[in-house]
């Protein structure tokens, strides 16, 4: 496989905005090339084709595994592993997003619920701070509880769910906010 100017700059890319998502730069442009190719690599053409050392390409590969967004292959007469990424993108993004979930936001609401449980028989001293605690867990577990409801949908319905934005804003146009205490 020879990478064209294209090619080089969308893993390149890739790789830029990783490291603002808070992920390993080697191990999103693997993912970027794994994602373009039209076989699946071994270990050996992955680390050729980026230049990259052959341990940091079998500590990558290790972690896009266990993201769910890369898979191992393999082909008769060759013990090599061939990787390959998932390349549905709607599926991609899910999995993705369940893992950003499982390992960010799912600890954050463990957090917020522990400090907002010790704060309980604390008086004023820490009533503010409480309330943006609380604040912030209502606004997290209103997020989750959407994504769980779409994540049951089949991958059609969602992208329908998804796709429907300006039919929805359409729809609640009407609505306008409703403040505790007043009517709308």
């Amino acid at each position: 496989m020879n990478l064209n100017a294209s090619q080089q700059q969308f893993i390149l890319h890739w790789g830029e905005m990783s490291s603002r998502w808070g992920i390993n730069r080697s191990m999103a442009q693997i993912h970027a090339l794994l994602y373009l190719s039209e076989e699946p690599l071994h270990a050996e053409q992955i680390g050729d084709l980026l230049t990259m050392a052959r341990s940091n390409v079998s500590t990558s590969l290790r972690e896009l595994q266990a993201w769910g967004i890369v898979r191992v292959t393999h082909r008769l007469g060759d013990r090599r592993d061939y990787f390959e990424a998932v390349t549905d993108v709607w599926q991609m993004f899910l999995t993705i997003l369940e893992q950003r979930k499982r390992r960010e936001v799912d600890p954050t609401l463990e957090m917020l619920r522990q400090c907002l449980a010790e704060q309980e028989g604390d008086d004023e001293t820490g009533a503010h701070a409480a309330q943006r605690m609380r604040d912030l867990l209502d606004m997290l577990e209103t997020l989750v509880s959407g994504y769980e409801q779409l994540s049951r949908l089949s991958p059609s319905t969602q992208r329908k769910v998804l796709s429907m934005g300006p039919r929805l804003e359409k729809m609640v146009a009407d609505v306008r906010p409703f403040k505790k205490g007043k009517k709308a």
